[in-house]
């Protein structure tokens, strides 16, 4: 069976009832997949920072947007909640900084795990920090996600 593939952008989601491949690459922002085995169904989201404060658009730019929204669409497509397993993917810290409050990757990586938590939704994997990058394809129908690293090439100054 031929799948249709999907280029998942920062600041987006994507689930579909038709079986897909999404692509997306990954730096400090996260991407939470969602899963479905009942009704093999998925999808998946691209954010960049972890909590919208309220001004401006309320937009899947953020983690806790991104996520309420992801599960919201799953559920719309006739998922039960309790059916639903999430993978993580992202939060590296590719950009050298000491100044902690910059660690978005990290917190990404926090918002992620408290929501899904909050809705007790089972992560069932995660590849999450480091100094890398990530590539990585989610299967809708099957909710598999391959990885490739993607190595920092970045040269401090």
């Amino acid at each position: 069976m031929e799948l249709k593939t999907h280029y998942l952008y920062p600041s987006t989601l994507y689930t579909s009832s038709e079986p897909a491949l999404v692509n997306t690459i990954l730096g400090s922002c996260v991407a939470v997949c969602l899963y479905d085995p009942v009704l093999k169904k998925g999808g998946i989201n691209h954010y960049m920072l972890p909590l919208w404060n309220g001004e401006g658009l309320a937009s899947p730019k953020f983690g806790n947007i991104a996520i309420e929204r992801l599960i919201d669409k799953l559920l719309a497509m006739g998922s039960n909640k309790r059916n639903l397993v999430a993978k993580v993917f992202g939060g590296g810290e590719v950009i050298n900084t000491t100044i902690s409050h910059f660690n978005i990757g990290e917190r990404n990586i926090l918002v992620a795990k408290e929501i899904l938590r909050e809705h007790n939704i089972k992560i069932a994997g995660e590849s999450v920090g480091g100094k890398n990058g990530r590539k990585i394809q989610f299967n809708t129908h099957t909710g598999a996600v391959l990885q490739k690293m993607i190595a920092n090439n970045q040269t401090g100054s």
